[in-house]
């Protein structure tokens, strides 16, 4: 499964709650918004500076991105630590991110636990997430299953796509949990519903097998098909060798199937 580590560089700029005192901020959100990089950048420093959190994350992501100044992953990692220690959960996540990936400063896997968990302590799903790969694979931490396991619930139940992918290869392997194929097929579902593209491959390949579902060939070239459209290799292959023991009538059901298809719900 390839490495899925998250961090909050594609944030979204949304218009958020600030101190009346931060005028600067809620400018340069309006700017960032509208592309213009420079300006955000140079409001947010502003905010920045009179030591505003979420100002300092942003000006970070800005750094990160390149987006209005030159791209510095140590200076990103300078403003998001000012916003980490102030306790903004984003912050935490991408100076966590830093240390686990080595972006900015050397790799640290054990500060980068560090910072995970003070982010997930708060409900940051992504640090959960991130936390939890780390006992999946024993960075920093001695590998453990079951506690991995723990943090990608609490990511999954907040509709973090990742961490659901996670709990389904966990029921359909018995890694961790005993094995359980319809339990399997619901977090399965509940990511691919989102888009997730290697969820939706698993779940064509468990109707395609007739895994803790009827064995259904429509539903198998479904999943299969939105999957390969995002590039998924494996997905196109799956497809492709599904076709040949299909109707006509059949393959026509399912392309229309995922012409229609619309992202759904993300949580249990």
């Amino acid at each position: 499964m390839t490495r899925m580590v998250c961090a909050a560089l594609a944030l979204t700029i949304a218009l958020a709650a600030a101190p009346a005192w931060a005028g600067p901020f809620e400018d340069g959100q309006t700017a960032y918004k509208t592309g213009k990089y420079d300006e955000a950048a140079r409001l947010f420093r502003l905010a920045a500076e009179q030591g505003l959190a979420q100002a300092q994350l942003y000006l970070g992501v800005l750094y990160a991105k390149g987006q209005g100044v030159p791209q510095d992953y140590p200076e990103a990692l300078r403003w998001y630590r000012l916003a980490a220690e102030q306790g903004d959960a984003s912050a935490q996540l991408n100076v966590g991110f830093a240390y686990h990936s080595g972006q900015g400063v050397p790799q640290d896997y054990p500060e980068a636990l560090r910072w995970y968990r003070l982010a997930a302590d708060q409900g940051q799903a992504s640090a959960q997430f991130n936390l939890g790969l780390m006992y999946a694979k024993g960075q920093g931490v001695p590998q453990d299953d079951r506690e991995a396991l723990r943090w990608f619930r609490l990511a999954a139940d907040q509709g973090h796509a990742g961490a659901q992918l996670y709990l389904g290869v966990a029921y359909l392997s018995g890694q961790g949990v005993p094995q359980d194929y319809p339990e399997a097929l619901r977090w399965f579902r509940l990511a691919a519903d989102q888009g997730h593209a290697g969820a939706q491959f698993s779940l064509g390949l468990m109707y395609a097998k007739g895994q803790g579902v009827p064995q259904d060939y429509v539903q198998a070239h479904l999943w299969a098909n939105l999957a390969a459209a995002q590039g998924n290799e494996d997905a196109a292959k799956l497809r492709d060798l599904l076709a040949p023991f299909m109707t006509p009538a059949q393959v026509a059901e399912a392309q229309a199937l995922a012409r229609e298809w619309k992202p759904g719900g993300d949580k249990p």
